[in-house]
């Protein structure tokens, strides 16, 4: 009798065991994980061309509104602007950033999540597609363009007149009081 509850009792402590034991694949995605993903995906290069091809409306904008307030700016203004931007590009601390990045990607996501998006980016698909984002996201940008520099511009105009409001009001209530 002994024996056999010592059997039902093992038996139920395994079971119990094997049921706490959770799918490797929904462990939280390793620090190591998560960098070898970012090698395969080439995030340091992906950045850079996507910041560069993100500036290329910027580098837009930029012409247009020189070309618009010329009077306004030395002939050498777009040249400059465009430096200046050059060197902001190249000092940007890349691998801090994807480095602060491996956390949160830790947080989201399961070694699972991790193991789908690398076995997708080792297919031809998944190539192609890492290969085309940058371009993409410039002509994403340069379609949104328009749109939001209206909407910016929108929103500009409305927060002046909520200020030149404020400002009226504030001037009516510090202005003497005349009693009659």
């Amino acid at each position: 009798m002994r024996r056999v509850f010592v059997l039902v009792l093992l038996s139920v402590s395994m079971w119990g065991y094997a049921a706490a034991q959770t799918n490797p694949t929904d462990a939280p995605a390793t620090k190591e994980d998560v960098e070898n993903y970012f090698k395969l995906v080439h995030t340091k290069e992906s950045a850079s061309k996507v910041a560069e091809a993100m500036l290329k409306p910027l580098r837009q904008m930029i012409h247009e509104r020189y070309l618009r307030d010329k009077a306004k700016y030395p002939a050498d203004c777009e040249e400059r602007t465009n430096k200046h931007l050059d060197e902001m590009m190249a000092s940007m601390p890349w691998d801090e950033m994807i480095a602060a990045t491996v956390p949160v990607y830790q947080k989201h996501l399961t070694k699972g999540d991790v193991d789908t998006m690398v076995a997708f980016y080792e297919t031809p698909t998944g190539q192609k597609l890492l290969k085309e984002l940058p371009e993409i996201l410039s002509e994403s940008m340069q379609a949104m363009m328009p749109l939001l520099r209206k909407q910016i511009d929108s929103m500009n105009h409305k927060v002046e007149e909520q200020l030149e409001a404020m400002k009226r009001e504030t001037e009516g209530k510090n202005a003497p009081q005349i009693n009659n």
